[in-house]
């Protein structure tokens, strides 16, 4: 039997920042090291095993998480042992799916909590690179779907194609609202997507920020209160 946690983490959300700092270090070598293909596949499950530990509180919580993190290992350990076995939309979709999940399970702990700690710093950290990585398959999805929905203006031969690092890249400069010029969204669905991804990285921002003023002001005011009381006590014996 599960026991409930509710309102935190079963784990800390340090060792899902760890794993997704692993995925960001290894992810621009992946495609020239030998294997790298499946270096990669590691580094993804890691982070999702790592979020399915930090935000499965509740049963009815775990068993959400275990439900849709299911599909998209399994697609995503398929296509990379027989690629042609599972379409492509099916563990795209599902691996986005788990990681609107675990992005919204993040900040509604952080929106939760009523002390900032080492603990929420990660949790929110965590939550906006999560957020930058669940647009990575969108972007695929839509590349394949829609052949030339992306053009590219600049990069190596083979960086013509809207999979792995690029779609990685395009993401992240997009949730910072960068864009070097260097690949430019074409397709309509492309554009939408792109103003939805940097639409929710400044809303995610704006919301963080915020919250953990907002939350570090009252903790704050909390424990000057108790100081003061207690130096009054100490001066009235």
């Amino acid at each position: 039997m599960f026991r409930p946690w509710a309102g935190r983490f079963r784990y800390s959300a340090i060792e899902l920042l760890v794993a997704l700092l692993l995925l960001f270090m290894a992810a621009p070598f992946v495609e020239i090291l030998p294997h790298g293909k499946l270096i990669e596949s590691i580094l993804v499950t890691l982070v999702m095993v790592s979020a399915v530990l930090a935000t499965g509180g509740k049963r009815w919580t775990l068993a959400i998480t275990l439900a849709l993190v299911a599909p998209a290992l399994a697609g995503k350990w398929l296509n990379h042992f027989a690629p042609n076995l599972v379409p492509a939309p099916v563990f795209l979709v599902a691996t986005a799916a788990f990681f609107v999940f675990i992005v919204g399970r993040l900040l509604r702990f952080i929106l939760r909590t009523p002390r900032v700690d080492a603990n929420i710093l990660c949790a929110g950290l965590a939550g906006y690179l999560m957020l930058g990585i669940l647009w990575v398959p969108a972007y695929v999805l839509t590349a394949r779907l829609t052949p030339g929905a992306f053009a590219f203006a600049a990069g190596p031969q083979n960086g013509s194609v809207m999979e792995g690092f690029n779609a990685f890249y395009f993401s992240f400069i997009t949730l910072c609202t960068v864009g070097y010029g260097d690949v430019t969204p074409v397709s309509n669905v492309a554009r939408m997507l792109v103003v939805m991804e940097t639409i929710s990285g400044i809303f995610y921002m704006a919301v963080l920020v915020s919250r953990l003023v907002a939350v570090y002001s009252t903790q704050n005011s909390s424990e000057q209160t108790k100081t003061s009381a207690t130096d009054t006590d100490s001066e009235s014996k």
